[in-house]
Formats: structure tokens, C-alpha cells, sequence
């Protein structure tokens, strides 16, 4: 690719057009001779100080915010919203050949996303995910690292999902990653927002830093789809300039559940959309998920499909990996494998489980290393406050001692009377948790979800899925 065809509505030039071999904002890995270096400054380093380096090293221009003295230097305003842009056009601008579909929430991202694809993929599409358990092409499965990957592996991704025959592409969209601009490049046929509640406040500081990094994606969209059950979701409707539709459970919307009956496998409600009523069934557990599988409806209805086909394909659906997950046992008691990791999401699936459990509700959590730590005690008390025992344990420890880490959880049950043991190794909490289970327990390991690995010091990861713990667990019995 030509130089200035890259840079064509990014950045001007009086550089000589010339050949271009590679794009890149990364230092540490082999610099291919002819690429265009972007310098984004980041917590920790600022690619500026090492664009003369990276010149030395075969680049053929550097991007910058300001002048290097360099000859080669191509400066914009604003590096890091021109380096989605470039990794774009480098592609060919896949995202303009997919109808894109973004999600965006602190809780209900993956299983709505996941959803999606499968009632389009129902109707005979073929469809990416992009998201936090795995990126897919169709049945192809892509593992991923992060739920909104980095724009050159984002755009990467899509001109796969472009070529391979895609029509739609559905994603989970980080605060963080709307907040780098990592999608920058992208315009959505539908943007949905699911809720809001206390989580990475290590990236963004205070919950409006963390609202409006959200609210950039109804920035980038045709339509909104808005849960207004969510105090967050009601400011939304009065602040974005977009068009919207908005779903609730509880509120008077454009879409919402009537007549809600919760079971421990699914739910049961009456769709209303002011033109229809339609008897609705869909298979995953708590009020959570009626709100969940509203926002599927709003979204498909948006795209142009009838209600009714959307719920009429929820049959078929059965669950999604690691959120309400039944683990087969093959006893006379249940093991829920489940992503919670906020408090609001524990009170969630633990209040949604109880609503149907005919036994105790038994709760093994953790809390990660180096993230927010104030939501440690919340977590507790959310646990104590929703389940009748408590296994409190490590998750991702990463560089932070597991042993304090539970003391800044149990810090939370300080006059709460819930009983609990404290097991800091995680996979002995869970052989636990297993040989003393008891008729009609229902032991819910709430944190891992969908992760099959921990992450302990120095970045360690050792593959860790709860699934072969349990069975290992079943085994000793």
C-alpha cells in the first residue's frame, strides 16, 4: 500500500509517497522495514521517545502529536484516535463490509452478544463475535486476550470475518477500549447499553469517568438500544443525540416483560411492545436474564426483524459457557459455574439461583489482584447477603499475596452472621466445597465464568478450569 493512500482523511504530508510494508504502535516486537510507526503514549511508556529508534530500526515515517525534529514525521492532532483509522484503511476498511452490533454494560455483555450471533447465525447468517470469552468467525473459534482487542488486531479480525462471508459482526465493547479509541474507525448499525455498576474503577478513577467512557459509543451509532432500569441508561436517553428504543423490566418502555416467572433453569415472561404481547421463554436463569433477552429482541427488531422469530429461536438456545453454567455432577446437588466478579453481578445470580434452590445456596468467591480494590468488601457483603454459606477464596491474584487480598474481602462480612471458611488455594476451596455438599446444595463458583486459567505473580498463567476441578472433585468422593 501506498503512503498516502494510508493516511488519506488521517494526516497530510510533504513526504515523497512511498511503499508502505506494515503499520504498528508496538516497540518490543521485530520491526519490518518500510512500516509506518505510530506513537501513542501510554501509563507506562510514550511511544514518542522511541520514534527515532524505531526509525533507525527500517520504519519508513513515524506518526506523532508533535514535532521529533525527525525527517521522517507525519504529525496529527490526536495519535492514538489516527492509529484505528490507519489500521482500517490498511485492511481495506472491513468494518464498512459488516453490519456491526456493539454492546456495552458493566454485566450482561457477553450472553447478550452471544445471543445475538446465535438467533442471526438461527436465521441463516453468517456472523463474527468479538468478545471477552473468545473471538468466532462463524463455528470458527479465535482465542482472544482482551474483550475489545487492539485496533490493528480488531480490524484484523474483521476483514476475516469480511472475507469468510460474514454479514453481521457482533461485539462487547470495553469502556476501556471506547476510551482508547480503539474502534475509532467503527460505526454501528446498533449500539446496546445493558448497565452500570462499580467495576474497573483502577482504569477509570470515579463512576462518571466510567459512564461517559461508555457514553462515547452512542457516539458512533445509527440506533441506541437503552436499558432504562438502569438509573445510568435513563440519563443516556436524555443526553445522547442518536435515535433509541429502550427495554425494562421494571419501567414503562419500548419493550418490556410482563408477568415474570423465574425458575432455577430459565425464565417465563409475556414480551410487550405496545403492537404484540408474545409468550417468551429463554433458558438461562434470573431477572438478569429477562432483561438480557429483551435487549436481544430490541436489537433484532432494530436490524429489521420480527419479534416472534427472535423469541421463537430462543428454544434452540441453551445457555451460554460460564454464565449460570450447570456443571454435570451426577449427585443429588448442583454446581453453577458463573463470571461474577462485581458485587452487582454476584447479587444477580446469587438472588436469581435462590429464587428456585430447594436447598442451601453456597457462594465460592475471590477477588482479583491489582484491580479495584474497593469493591472487595462489597463482594462480601453481596455474598453473605444473598447465598446461606460462603467459601471465600483466590481468583486472578496476579501480583497482589492472595492472603491479602481475602482480608480486604472479609473486611464485608463484619456484622453480617452468613458462615463461611476461608480456603485461600482456590482448587482445594473447590474439592472443598465438593466432598462437603449436601442433598440439594446448589455450590455456585462465582469469578472464573468462561476462564479456564489464573493469573498469579508476574503474569503467570496456569491453566485452571473449574469444570476438571470439579470432576477431579467428584472422583475423590
Amino acid at each position: 500500500m501506498k503512503l498516502y493512500e494510508l493516511i488519506k482523511g488521517v494526516a497530510e504530508t510533504s513526504l515523497p509517497d512511498m511503499e508502505v510494508t506494515g503499520i504498528t504502535s508496538d516497540t518490543r516486537g521485530e520491526v519490518k522495514a518500510g512500516s509506518v510507526f505510530v506513537c501513542i503514549k501510554g501509563n507506562t511508556f510514550d511511544g514518542h521517545d522511541a520514534a527515532k529508534d524505531m526509525l533507525e530500526k527500517g520504519c519508513a515515517a513515524v506518526v506523532c502529536e508533535h514535532d521529533l525534529g525527525l525527517d521522517r514525521q507525519i504529525i496529527v492532532s490526536d495519535t492514538r484516535a489516527a492509529f484505528p483509522m490507519l489500521c482500517a484503511a490498511w485492511f481495506g476498511h472491513p468494518e464498512r463490509e459488516l453490519e456491526l452490533i456493539g454492546v456495552t454494560g458493566t454485566n450482561g455483555k457477553t450472553t447478550i452478544t452471544t445471543v445475538i450471533k446465535k438467533v442471526l447465525s438461527g436465521f441463516g447468517f453468517k456472523v463474527g463475535l468479538i468478545g471477552t470469552c473468545q473471538n468466532e468467525i462463524g463455528d470458527e473459534i479465535i482465542p482472544t486476550a482482551r474483550t475489545t482487542p487492539e485496533p490493528y488486531d480488531l480490524f484484523e479480525l474483521f476483514r476475516k470475518m469480511a472475507d469468510a462471508g460474514c454479514k453481521y459482526a457482533v461485539m462487547e465493547v470495553s469502556s476501556q477500549g471506547l476510551e482508547q479509541k480503539r474502534v475509532q474507525s467503527c460505526h454501528f448499525k446498533v449500539g446496546v447499553f445493558t448497565n452500570l455498576t462499580q467495576d474497573h474503577l483502577d482504569v477509570h478513577g470515579t463512576m462518571e469517568n466510567y459512564y461517559q467512557a461508555k457514553k462515547l459509543l452512542f457516539g458512533i451509532c445509527d440506533t441506541a438500544v437503552i436499558n432504562i432500569d438502569d438509573e445510568h441508561g435513563v440519563r443516556y436517553t436524555k443526553e445522547i443525540s442518536c435515535p433509541f428504543r429502550t427495554y425494562a423490566v421494571s419501567s414503562k418502555a419500548d419493550f418490556r416483560a410482563e408477568s415474570v416467572v423465574l425458575g432455577i433453569t430459565g425464565v417465563k415472561y409475556v414480551f410487550n411492545d405496545g403492537k404484540e404481547k408474545k409468550n417468551v421463554s429463554f433458558n438461562m436463569p434470573g431477572l438478569f436474564n429477562v432483561s438480557n433477552s429483551l435487549a436481544v429482541i430490541a436489537c433484532m427488531e432494530v436490524l429489521g426483524f420480527e419479534p416472534c422469530r427472535t423469541i421463537k429461536e430462543f428454544e434452540k438456545i441453551h445457555g451460554v459457557r460460564g454464565r449460570a453454567e450447570i456443571v454435570p455432577t451426577g449427585r443429588d446437588f448442583t454446581v453453577i459455574c458463573d463470571y461474577a466478579h462485581t458485587p452487582d453481578a454476584l447479587v444477580n445470580v446469587l438472588s436469581a439461583i435462590r429464587e428456585g434452590a430447594q436447598g442451601k445456596v453456597k457462594c465460592l468467591f475471590g477477588c482479583g489482584g491489582n484491580r479495584d480494590s474497593t469493591k472487595r468488601p462489597l463482594m462480601a457483603a453481596a455474598a453473605a447477603d444473598n447465598a446461606d454459606f460462603l467459601i471465600v477464596t483466590s481468583d486472578n491474584p496476579r501480583n497482589e499475596d492472595p492472603d491479602e487480598i481475602i482480608d480486604q474481602v472479609l473486611v464485608g462480612l463484619n456484622g453480617k452472621d452468613t458462615p463461611y471458611v476461608r480456603i485461600t488455594d482456590r482448587r482445594e476451596a473447590i474439592h472443598w466445597a465438593v466432598k462437603n455438599a449436601e442433598k440439594d446444595d446448589i455450590i455456585v463458583l462465582a469469578g472464573k465464568g468462561h476462564e479456564d486459567y489464573q493469573i498469579l505473580a508476574g503474569g503467570v498463567k496456569i491453566h485452571f478450569d473449574e469444570r476438571e476441578v470439579v470432576a477431579e472433585a467428584l472422583k475423590e468422593l
